[in-house]
């Protein structure tokens, strides 16, 4: 397109050259800001107005223009040019064809650069948001499957090997706490996303009389920036939202990861719904756990986007720098990334099927109580280092010699320490051993029942207060 055809092509007297215009452009990906450009260009030309700048019939006109744009892009009607680079320009090209010359007013006061940082702030509230919201869909889904769980018993692992036994639900309100931690991240970065950067220019402010606190207002936020260099060179709510998302991912994956290892023969201990797995195309008896492997496969694809953006930020200085396009791609890739993860994450759990009976056969191993053995002792009175050691010394013997842990006598036991007070079999007691851990976070069949009650009503107030977010952000332009 020749330099003149450009917003920006004053300046120039050559045509930008082709390849030049491929590489640069972003409307291929930054498309996705059009609805956010369409509501801070309406606050923009509204305050406008409002100040004087800009007269109210011509007001009228922009946000008639603005809106019939709005409509065409809703309807994929909308005729994105590559050669203008970016939404910002396709959408002011767009609305000049609508509106004539008075699109021209539509820019005072204003850069690309704050319409930017506007756009993308306005996208990253809802895509926290968003994320909130599978993340709540995800943990009602484990809240439910726990309820269900409360008295199926399984061991639990460190190392990969078995552990101590726990209940099926203790272990998936695990996952709910840690993805709990991941919502709260989301939920907190609404705060860093308070503030408007529209009115701080291409980074000096204006010298016209524009009102910010005015546009803020609009478009929902607390107020405007305080300053307006940081204003269009900072990209802090970009990382902050990319490391939210890499850390959740973080976290699904080890979710999924457990769902592969327990969809093995080996395991056994679920079976995922046909709905969310694959066969073989060789091996007819394969059912595949392709979803949780997809999600733990794409986990590495959400750290490095944030990867990416740290490393493009780290050495830019004051103000903007179009290496700064870069933000994009990774920012709605990860958006969109955890957004599916989330959901077929949910889906899976929600119909996978629980052999309850081969949790229950693995957890009766009685080495998972070796540790119980111990606190026996250290409830006779011996140190538990003591205590430790003994029980060690009865391991080692069962493992050596084929000896079934449950099958030692009172004298035998006694010859490893005199303090055992009776047969390793009425000292072992797989039952037992759940409900003696009744303190706060523990497997006791109450505790663990408590503990679900807690987290459905916590649930509950956070829809609550996540649906009237969602309200507020849907609100237009005003």
């Amino acid at each position: 397109m020749p330099a003149d055809k450009k917003l920006w092509g004053g300046r120039f007297s050559e045509a930008t050259d082709p390849t030049v215009e491929r590489f640069s452009a972003s409307v291929h990906f930054d498309k996705a800001l059009a609805r956010h450009d369409i509501r801070g260009s309406v606050a923009h030309a509204r305050m406008l107005g409002r100040t004087g700048l800009v007269s109210e019939a011509d007001v009228d006109t922009l946000v008639a223009g603005l809106q019939k744009i709005e409509t065409e892009l809703a309807s994929g009607k909308f005729p994105f040019d590559p050669a203008l680079e970016d939404i910002h320009m396709n959408i002011e090209t767009r609305l000049r064809t609508h509106v004539g010359e008075v699109a021209g007013r539509l820019h005072t006061g204003r850069s690309r650069n704050d319409q930017i940082a506007t756009d993308l702030t306005l996208y990253l509230r809802e895509a926290n948001a968003a994320a909130q919201g599978g993340l709540l869909d995800l943990r009602r889904v484990l809240v439910e499957r726990a309820a269900e769980h409360v008295d199926t018993v399984l061991p639990g692992y460190t190392h990969l090997q078995r552990a101590q036994p726990v209940r099926l639900a203790h272990h998936w309100l695990a996952h709910v706490e840690a993805l709990g931690r991941d919502a709260s991240r989301f939920h907190d970065a609404r705060e860093r996303l308070a503030a408007s950067p529209l009115g701080a220019g291409a980074l000096a402010g204006s010298t016209l009389p524009l009102d910010r606190e005015d546009t803020a207002s609009a478009l929902g936020f607390d107020s405007p920036t305080r300053n307006s260099m940081d204003s269009v060179s900072s990209r802090d709510a970009g990382m902050e939202f990319l490391a939210a998302v890499a850390i959740c991912m973080v976290h699904l994956s080890r979710l999924a990861e457990e769902l592969v290892l327990w969809s093995t023969t080996e395991f056994g201990f679920v079976e995922l719904a046909d709905a969310y797995s694959t066969g073989s195309s060789l091996m007819p008896q394969k059912k595949n756990p392709d979803v949780p492997e997809i999600v733990r496969g794409k986990t590495g694809r959400a750290v490095g986007n944030l990867v990416s953006l740290l490393t493009t930020m780290k050495g830019l200085p004051l103000t903007y720098n179009r290496d700064m396009q870069e933000d994009k791609e990774p920012i709605f890739d990860s958006a969109s990334t955890l957004a599916d993860s989330l959901e077929v994450m949910a889906g899976s759990l929600a119909t996978l099927r629980v052999d309850a009976a081969r949790m229950r056969a693995a957890a009766e191993d009685p080495m998972l109580l070796a540790t119980d053995l111990a606190e026996t002792l250290v409830r006779e009175g011996v140190p538990f280092r003591e205590a430790h050691e003994a029980v060690g010394k009865i391991v080692g013997h069962c493992t050596r010699d084929g000896v079934d842990l449950r099958s030692i006598s009172l004298d035998e036991m006694k010859g490893f320490h005199p303090a055992f007070p009776a047969s390793s079999a009425e000292l072992l007691d797989l039952d037992g051993s759940l409900e003696q851990r009744s303190l706060l976070g523990g497997t006791a069949r109450a505790t663990v029942q408590a503990a679900i009650d807690q987290a459905g009503a916590a649930l509950e107030k956070e829809a609550k207060a996540l649906e009237g977010t969602l309200a507020s952000l849907q609100e237009p332009a005003r």
